[in-house]
This record gives C-alpha cells, structure tokens and sequence, in this order.
C-alpha cells in the first residue's frame, strides 16, 4: 500500500455509505414536493456520495467507473506533455452538462405551466391509481422543479469539487 493510498477501513466504509446516501437523496427527492427542499438536499447528498467515491478512489477510477471513460495514459506533474491524446478532458464537461440539463427542467416545467394557461410554476397534482403496493400515488408538478433543482444541485457541487480538487 503506498502514502496516498486510503485504507481498507475507508474503502469498506464508503462502499457500505455511498447506496445509503444515494437511497436517502432519492427518497427526500422523491418527497421534496410535499416538504420543503427536497431536490436541494438531495442533490448536496448526492454530491456528497460522489465526492466521497472522488476523495476515496481517486480520479482515475471516478472518470472510469462512475463517468465510463476509456483510461488515457497521464503524464506526471511538471513533465511535457508530447502526445494530446495525453492531456485529459476535464470532468468538469459533464458535470457542467448535468447543471444544464437540470436548469433546462427546472424551466421547462414553469414554461409548461405558462403553455397551459396557468401562471409560471403554477402546481397541479394527479392521483396514479392502480400501483401494486401503494395502490395509489401522488404525483406533483413540483416534483419536475424538485428534479431541475437536484440536477443544478449535483452538477453545480461536482464541478467546484472537480475544480477544488484539480488543485
């Protein structure tokens, strides 16, 4: 095991917390729009589960593991780089398209709002009947804000962990 290598007690430890905080960011997303914050607080967990697999892990495995890129060979520190293929994009691409894509619904569903009549972020709610086990559902207009705001959330929050920790 070298210096900068975490220990078995912290990989162990973030394997068995990362799907807790993950199961626990989903469920207050999923009932934010009958409480206060729920896509805030959801995405801080989510981003909070994936800086923890970052500090753990490393780079290298949150680039191919969590994001699916192919490992590209990387140059040390304070060595030229001859090769471009060498010199690695960013992960702050997708996490910045993440936060677009997150403002983009957190839009659209006020826009939806004002395409149908009603004021910007207008709400409505539909009863889904006939779900086994719950046999019926709520289903809020907020929650497609709720969602916009945990994608801003989680793009937003990655990017300054990815920037922070390119430093």
């Amino acid at each position: 095991m070298t210096e900068n290598e975490p220990t078995v007690i912290a990989r162990t430890v973030v394997r068995i917390v990362v799907p807790i905080i993950l199961v626990t960011a989903i469920t207050l997303l999923l009932q934010g729009h009958n409480a206060p914050g729920g896509g805030f607080i959801g995405g801080v967990l989510t981003a909070v589960a994936f800086a923890l697999i970052y500090i753990i892990y490393g780079l290298d495995y949150f680039e191919t593991e969590i994001l699916g890129r192919t490992a590209l060979p990387r140059a040390l520190p304070g060595e030229p780089v001859e090769d471009e293929t060498q010199q690695r994009p960013g992960v702050t691409k997708e996490f910045s398209e993440v936060l677009a894509i997150g403002l983009a619904i957190a839009a659209g569903g006020g826009i939806a709002a004002i395409a149908l009549g009603y004021p910007f972020l207008s709400q409505a709610v539909a009863f889904v009947e006939g779900i086994p086990l719950f046999h019926e559902i709520e289903v809020a207009s907020a929650l497609v804000f709720d969602l916009g705001v945990y994608f801003v959330v989680v793009g937003g929050l990655l990017t300054i962990v990815a920037v922070v920790g390119a430093e």
